[in-house]
């Protein structure tokens, strides 16, 4: 009786040993499955705290501004002027254009340089490296961000008594007085920022390549606020960086600036991210019975994507072809810029 005790007591304890056994590589198993996935789940946060495509803002900081769609003055506005008033303000109206180069588009950068640039007040080609062929601002910086980020700094404290800066890439083609008559009787000391305005998410911001203009109170502003790595870092932390006009955008809205559309008075787009070719067949194909007035406004400030050889067309088409005896009744004139060479 004691012997069948003690074997069945052996054979428990053999069964939960053969037991613990087999349970035990599964539990281990288990155990290192979880490790990892939670290593992984860690991982992805990490990467999720890095990846700031938008920045998001309060919602009390997402306001509607007074001028979100930014008009020139009407033909009916500008009459009510006198005579001298049109004399001051054409005077006081300077433009500082910034012109962001890299020797890999040196006949671009040569082309704007020949053309459109003679007809601001101030123009200054910043660049990334020097050219020999071609005077410029070396920042000897690669990144473009930072490289803007010192053009705008530099220009800043170089300005004088220019109350209006013109960011542009050289691949844009510019009409410098229609851009003087846009902000004729605006206030550089209030934040303008205008151009072409796109949205992504709930960032609103100006697109770089059809051009940036920005009043003297937008730049001082936005140059204290580079100062503050924590709202507008010179190099960003995340994996995927922002672009350059997305970032510029994020930091003139934490300075209290925002995007603002530059349009006629029929709401036609001022600054075009076409070329003139392109708006004009877009017209043809969608408004064949109207293709002039569907186009383009009489008053364009930019056209982009066109090559140096339609940019010096462009010229020709603007400002030296003209109908003999035909009188524009234009009420102003900008007179070019003191020792220029310009057409």
């Amino acid at each position: 009786m004691q012997s069948e005790n003690r074997n069945g007591k052996e054979k428990r304890k053999t069964f939960r040993s053969e037991l613990i056994q087999r349970k035990m590589p599964s539990e281990s198993g288990s155990f290192l499955k979880g490790v990892i996935l939670g290593g992984v789940f860690c991982l992805i946060l990490a990467l999720l705290g890095t990846f700031s495509p938008e920045i998001q803002f309060r919602s009390d900081d997402h306001h509607h501004h007074l001028h979100h769609h930014l008009k020139p003055l009407s033909r009916e506005e500008l009459q009510k002027l006198t005579v001298a008033q049109m004399s001051k303000v054409t005077q006081q109206v300077r433009v500082y254009c910034l012109i962001m180069v890299t020797p890999k588009i040196l006949v671009h950068w040569a082309t704007a340089n020949e053309t459109w640039s003679k007809h601001c007040d101030r123009s200054a080609f910043y660049t990334s490296e020097s050219a020999k062929a071609l005077e410029a601002i070396d920042l000897q910086e690669k990144n473009e961000w930072t490289r803007l980020r010192k053009a705008i700094t530099h220009a800043y404290d170089s300005a004088g008594g220019i109350r209006w800066f013109f960011v542009a890439r050289p691949t844009t083609f510019a009409i410098i007085e229609n851009l003087k008559y846009l902000v004729l009787v605006k206030d550089s000391s209030q934040p303008f920022y205008i151009g072409h305005v796109q949205k992504s998410g709930d960032l609103e911001y100006v697109e770089y390549e059809s051009g940036i203009v920005l009043s003297y109170e937008a730049v001082r502003r936005l140059v204290e606020v580079f100062k503050d790595e924590s709202k507008c870092p010179e190099r960003g932390h995340a994996i995927w960086t922002l672009s350059e006009e997305k970032q510029l955008a994020t930091c003139l809205r934490y300075a209290g600036v925002f995007a603002e559309n530059g349009e006629d008075e029929k709401g036609k787009e001022l600054f075009n991210k076409k070329s003139v070719n392109t708006l004009i067949s877009d017209s043809m194909s969608q408004n064949p019975s109207d293709v002039v007035e569907a186009c383009c406004s009489d008053m364009a400030i930019t056209f982009t994507g066109m090559s140096p050889s339609q940019m010096q067309v462009m010229m020709y088409g603007v400002y030296r072809l003209r109908p003999y005896g035909h009188n524009f009744h234009d009420s102003l004139t900008f007179l070019p810029p003191k020792d220029s060479d310009n057409d």
